[in-house]
């Protein structure tokens, strides 16, 4: 990936300084000549839009998430100026405002993303917020030195701002409520905060850039360059940013590695900011020139194919497998590609472009209505998302398939670690939308777009999700990471949530069956069979792999897990395919196929614990007693096994059924599987063996049977615990009714039951 930088010739006079594109691709920029000029989508010049009688420090258009939304008073933008005022002026660059806000110059502003608010900050060392129309709410901050540099937070109610070598997180609503602390051994010039990922970026005199969380914990800090960093800016999908220094512009990852260093004749970069698609870049040059950047060479790959936005209309498509390539031109420039499940997804400007990676020649083709910021694949169906119709499913022929709605959906501030798509399935995370500081994930139904139930709600804030691609929705799962790094898993129909590590980076499902990949204190794990954590964890833990001899540094990501391998991304930039063992996927198809004697082969043949272990989850799962017998025999599971072979006596269906449920931590299914069944003694026993007494009485009483052996089992375990007597009211007055228990007819009734349920039609031992 890198910068494909296009400097048309200079219109300005004097240094330019101040860039800013609005929502329509258009570039303003504005310089010491006194004069704002207009720049097309392609970095032409457009002409003059005004002429003022002022200096530009800074430039922020109104924040407005799409074209369907501009209008109505928000097609302005607001400058900062030397004399201490800032201005708001028109798209047509007529003035609306002019407002006198600091002493000394007015070096930096932003608008917030509500647009509510405007921030301003000037030599005099104060932060100030201002209304939409000009008037003044709050100062916020008063330092003893100029505040270069101010962003808002993605809530609009923190700022951020640079003074001296410090860098000050504050609310707007408490002064107390504030962060501070050294980032830079000289002055910090930029600041900029990412509300997608709440990551900052800072660049200064000490000739470096430094990424921070918003606690203020350095994650990532450059090596010196030869001049000063004067400008930073996060890409809108937070993925990426740009770092601009004396004649050099950085692009570079969110973890800090750079892409690529484009060598310029500009002087100092004094402004950089981004296109709201993301795709496109301009800088504002000290000599008064204007760069723009394309951002190409985007690589994706699949496994088979691999795809290279070479330009910004074209792509290279190359089949590894048959080493042919294909060369894929667009009339509009390529905003989106996602490659997954045979399939190619383009989105340009105004169109979206469905290829099959089986026939390149003929796409499915359908227009858009804005500009795509998110593009996800799944097995069926692929999801878009842009500002003005929210998130969209469409099949892969092209035909829409539902359009979920939610209160509050804030497009511009989710991306792809905040949205998972599977089969039946759409999961939203609002980050924050929980008491407490929280978040929640929202389901949606994939065919009608319909909410599946209430939100899922997590009390520390989650940083990604990811949703499972394999089974139906009764077996759907969603993994997710929150903010203290811990890994959890839920069944997304009967919300059961059970934590399966702690200090994870990354995690990714596979794409074609069930097992689940993360990185777990900086090494590779795999678990096979992750829905046993519901049933039984020390189980799971056999059915993990963990790849020891990697280890892949902080904050590592995996990009891929298909086949039998996985492609990581590591901390400095560096994509590394792990080969992991080829035997469960071979294990998966067998039990779909229900060729349980294969792969009892397939394990006694490989002769690992842990295909043996993943073996005897999924036999279990299935109800498949024999191989679950031998899988376990294989780990010397001996309780398990014990089980297993007394499940089989049972000679009923509903019977064995129940006790699977039981083994499975669902006591009230057991039950009731029983009790429609007829079975009411084993449904007494089944509560007496849990010694959940209340529940076998209630039983025996509602259906006026076994009333004396729930009593009889109630005095052999006063007995065995050694009570005096009975202390609960209702089995004492149940004694008292009662009187003495004949214990020879108790167990001939027992029997009698036994030996009826052993004659009921259909009854059989498991065989």
């Amino acid at each position: 990936m890198h910068l494909k930088i296009k400097q048309p010739s200079t219109v300005h006079t004097d240094i330019v300084g101040a860039v800013g594109f609005n929502v329509w691709g258009e570039l303003f920029s504005a310089a010491d000549d006194h004069n704002i000029h207009k720049w097309n989508a392609i970095g032409e010049p457009e002409g003059k839009v005004c002429g003022l009688d002022s200096y530009y420090t800074d430039l922020h258009w109104y924040p407005v998430s799409s074209k369907k939304a501009q209008g109505g008073g928000t097609d302005v933008f607001a400058v900062s100026c030397t004399d201490g005022t800032f201005k708001i002026m028109s798209r047509t660059g007529r003035l609306e405002k002019s407002v006198d806000a600091h002493r000394g110059a007015c070096i930096s502003l932003r608008w917030s993303f509500d647009g509510t608010a405007l921030a301003t900050t000037g030599e005099d060392g104060q932060l100030k917020v201002w209304s939409r129309n000009g008037m003044l709410r709050t100062t916020v901050a008063q330092c003893d030195t100029p505040i270069y540099s101010v962003v808002w937070g993605a809530d609009s109610d923190h700022l951020c701002y640079c003074t001296g070598s410090n860098i000050v997180i504050c609310s707007i609503q408490s002064s107390s409520q504030q962060t501070a602390w050294k980032a830079h051994d000289g002055v910090v010039l930029k600041v900029d905060w990412s509300p997608i990922n709440h990551m900052l970026v800072s660049g200064g005199e000490d000739c470096r850039y430094k990424v921070w969380d918003n606690f203020g914990r350095l994650l990532y800090q450059s090596s010196p360059l030869e001049y000063s960093v004067t400008a930073v800016s996060w890409c809108p999908s937070g993925d990426l940013f740009a770092a601009g220094s004396f004649d050099s512009l950085q692009l570079c990852d969110r973890m800090g590695w750079a892409y690529s260093k484009s060598h310029l004749k500009t002087g100092s970069l004094m402004a950089v900011c981004w296109t709201p698609d993301g795709t496109q870049i301009a800088a504002a040059g000290g000599n008064g020139s204007v760069v723009f950047g394309q951002v190409v060479d985007v690589a994706m790959e699949d496994g088979r194919v691999r795809v290279n936005l070479e330009d910004d209309h074209k792509i290279l498509v190359q089949d590894i497998l048959s080493e042919t390539t294909d060369e894929l031109d667009f009339r509009d420039k390529v905003i989106k590609i996602c490659l997954g499940y045979d399939h190619l997804i383009v989105a340009t400007a105004t169109q979206c472009h469905i290829y099959s990676t089986s026939n390149w020649s003929t796409p499915h083709i359908f227009d858009l209505k804005d500009i795509v910021t998110l593009v996800l694949q799944c097995e069926r169906h692929f999801l878009i998302m842009d500002n003005a119709m929210g998130i969209q499913l469409y099949t892969y022929e092209g035909r829409q398939i539902c359009n979920p709605k939610m209160t509050g959906l804030r497009t511009e501030l989710l991306n792809q670690q905040m949205i998972s798509l599977s089969t039946d399935t759409v999961a939203v995370l609002d980050q924050g939308a929980a008491q407490g500081g929280g978040s929640l994930v929202r389901f949606f139904d994939a065919a009608q777009g319909r909410p599946v139930g209430e939100p899922m709600t997590h009390s520390l804030e989650i940083k990604a999700i990811s949703l499972s691609q394999t089974g139906s929705i009764n077996n759907r799962q969603l993994v997710f990471i929150d903010q203290n790094r811990d890994l959890y898993v839920m069944l997304v129909v009967k919300r059961s949530i059970a934590k399966l590590a702690s200090m994870v980076d990354s995690a990714r499902w596979h794409d074609i069956t069930g097992m689940l990949a993360a990185i777990v204190d900086q090494k590779l794990t795999v678990w096979y069979y992750p829905n046993e954590v519901y049933v039984d964890k020390e189980l799971l833990n056999k059915t993990k792999y963990v790849k020891v001899e990697t280890d892949f540094g902080k904050a590592a990501e995996i990009s891929l897990f298909t086949g039998s391998k996985c492609i990581i991304r590591r901390s400095d930039g560096v994509p590394v395919t792990v080969a992991t063992s080829p035997y469960p996927l071979m294990l998966y198809e067998m039990v779909a196929r229900e060729q349980w004697d294969k792969a009892t082969r397939l394990c006694r043949f490989i002769k690992d614990p842990t295909m043996w272990a993943s073996l005897a989850a999924m036999a279990m799962d299935a109800k498949d007693l024999n191989t679950a017998e031998y899988a376990f025999a294989a780990i010397d599971e001996v309780d398990k096994l014990r089980f297993v072979l007394k499940v089989k006596q049972i000679p009923t269906e509903e019977g064995r059924n129940a006790e699977l449920a039981l083994y499975r931590h669902r006591p009230e299914e057991a039950e009731g599987i029983l009790i429609q069944a007829g079975l009411i003694y084993r449904a007494i026993k089944m509560n007496i063996k849990m010694f959940n007494w209340e529940r076998a009485m209630d039983l025996a009483q509602q259906y006026n049977q076994h009333v004396e052996t729930v009593l009889m089992y109630r005095k052999r375990y006063l007995d065995a615990s050694r009570s005096e007597s009975e202390m609960n009211p209702r089995f004492k007055e149940l004694f008292e009714q009662v009187g003495p228990l004949n214990e020879g007819e108790i167990r001939q009734r027992i029997q009698d039951e036994k030996i009826q349920e052993s004659q009921r039609p259909g009854a059989k031992r498991y065989i």
